[in-house]
């Protein structure tokens, strides 16, 4: 049974991923902060016939990150892809960003998916194969008013992408980069714009799955996709 860990699988486009592929038969270790929304998560799994494991765990911190990689590997072993998918988007302009909001949203947005990623590569490498998949968005190609730290973060977690790919050419490990718009989830909560100005997750979760499961002769490196009324 190929398995897969997701990062930030709590909730929103996390949780969808993880419901699309355990339908598909795939075992999940589900990785955020919360446990009760972690159980929850596992539970709707379950209920449905699939398989999937709670790991509660601070993916900005070295020791938790590393406690729970041993925890999957004795659980399931190397998992055979890998989605980085945890993040944090805090508004605000350069002047209303506190130094103290702009290392918070890297730590969450890339730092996170260093540690992870370092956690399972070598085995992935050493087996010869694995896909590690990054949740961007568009604002890790383009810039936005209030958005400072978080457009720096994706940016920056794109240039980790990108360098991590050149690195594992020929490995049999790939790496993408996903690039949503707007997606509805609970970030955006509150807003009155319709629904049919976002990206339903479930969506960004199906394009998950579809390039985790393409022939490892191919590699889709980057996937831009936006609501289909163009971006909010």
């Amino acid at each position: 049974m190929p398995s897969v860990l997701i990062t930030g699988a709590s909730r929103g486009i996390g949780a969808a991923i993880a419901v699309a592929f355990a339908d598909l038969g795939w075992r999940v270790a589900l990785v955020a902060r919360s446990e009760p929304d972690l159980e929850a998560v596992a539970a709707r799994v379950l209920e449905d016939g699939g398989d999937a494991r709670p790991f509660a765990c601070d993916v900005t911190v070295v020791e938790d990150v590393e406690s729970m990689a041993a925890s999957v590997l004795e659980w399931g072993g190397v998992p055979d892809v890998v989605v980085n998918n945890a993040g944090l988007f805090e508004p605000g302009g350069v002047l209303e960003t506190s130094p103290d909001a702009f290392r918070r949203q890297l730590e969450v947005n890339v730092v996170s998916a260093f540690l992870v990623t370092r956690a399972f590569l070598g085995e992935m490498l050493e087996r010869g194969s694995g896909r590690v998949l990054m949740m961007g968005s568009v604002a890790s190609v383009r810039g936005y008013p209030s958005g400072a730290a978080y457009g720096a973060a994706k940016h920056a977690l794109l240039g980790f992408a990108r360098s991590l790919r050149e690195e594992t050419k020929g490995t049999g490990v790939s790496v993408t980069t996903l690039l949503p718009g707007a997606t509805r989830t609970g970030s955006w909560d509150g807003t009155d714009l319709p629904d049919d100005r976002f990206i339903p997750p479930e969506d960004v979760a199906k394009v998950a799955l579809e390039v985790a499961t393409l022939s490892s002769r191919t590699v889709v490196e980057e996937v831009l996709i936006r609501p289909d009324a163009g971006d909010i």
